[in-house]
């Protein structure tokens, strides 16, 4: 086979048949992470050919590292895809017919991410192209750690871009989506509060390079200038950025709760918490103590 492809899972019942079967046609070899869900997940995947392993979730990046770590694998290439994603048929003949003629210095491949948004193609606000390392040759890739906002990167070699599309078309409800967003920003909350006071070391992975250009040039750009704003300004800030100046509203309305929801009330709940967790730990200096009392505020398992 050409490409093994790791999807995680939990209750994901509505999404696990569509996204393996846009891989038809790729030759690959599908494996599925699941994290002991309670609805059907795990009986549709195998009775589409993938293979599943079961495993307790703790964040992503773990999760992922853990099946690259111990799940065999034979094939020269590797893939990420999330649950909710989808290949277009475009990116699988491309797929097919260029990584075998890519040459040994090539180990890694970056991906256009579509993302729709109550069934609208989000292309404004620039959330079109996300591009995103997905593919690599066996062995070569690892996941950064950190509790949010994970990417491969490459141990060595260089990545290119492939022109075609994979969406992110999740198909849950808005509900689904603020509650997500709501244990998102806590994760993301951590990892911005330990680049204050360095209670665990941090993974550089993107920001160190291995990674494609345009995450490097995101992540720094949120170091330097983002996250030194003051408290609420960097949120409004950001939603007025992509609404108007890169002209998210001609999104639509389904643009608008989108911009709307992830650019403006997801980036004030992460600074909101950052703020509520930084006066639970005010009176703490050591690390490990530091460690110990967000495990408590939060049950994220930094121990």
């Amino acid at each position: 086979m050409l490409i093994t492809v790791f999807i995680l899972t939990y209750n994901e019942r509505r999404h696990i048949e569509r996204a393996i079967r846009s891989l038809a046609g790729l030759d690959a070899s599908v494996v599925v992470v699941d994290s002991f869900s309670t609805d059907d997940t795990v009986e549709l995947a195998r009775s589409l050919g993938a293979k599943v392993v079961q495993r307790k979730f703790l964040v992503q990046a773990e999760q992922l590292q853990w099946a690259l770590d111990n799940i065999d694998v034979d094939t020269e290439w590797v893939m990420r895809l999330d649950a909710d994603e989808v290949l277009s048929p475009e990116l699988v003949g491309e797929l097919l017919q260029r990584l075998p003629q890519l040459p040994a210095n090539v180990t890694g491949v970056s991906l256009n991410r579509r993302h729709v948004f109550l069934d609208r193609w989000i292309r404004h606000g620039g959330r079109y192209p996300l591009t995103l390392l997905r593919v690599w040759r066996r062995g070569v890739g690892r996941i950064e750690q950190r509790l949010m906002d994970e990417h491969a990167v490459l141990k060595h070699g260089e990545s290119v871009t492939f022109a075609s599309d994979f969406s992110d078309h999740n198909l849950q409800d808005l509900g689904s989506f603020t509650e997500k967003h709501n244990r998102y920003a806590t994760r993301e909350a951590i990892d911005r509060l330990n680049e204050e006071l360095h209670f665990f070391s941090p993974d550089v992975g993107v920001s160190g390079g291995g990674s494609n250009a345009q995450a490097g040039r995101k992540r720094l750009a949120k170091q330097m200038i983002y996250n030194r704003l003051p408290f609420a300004l960097g949120p409004l800030g950001y939603f007025l950025w992509r609404y108007f100046a890169q002209l998210g509203f001609l999104d639509g309305r389904e643009g608008l709760i989108y911009h709307f929801l992830q650019g403006f009330w997801y980036r004030f709940l992460v600074e909101a918490k950052i703020f509520e967790l930084r006066r639970g730990v005010a009176h703490l200096k050591d690390p490990a103590l530091i460690r110990t009392e967000l495990t408590r505020l939060t049950g994220l398992a930094l121990e």
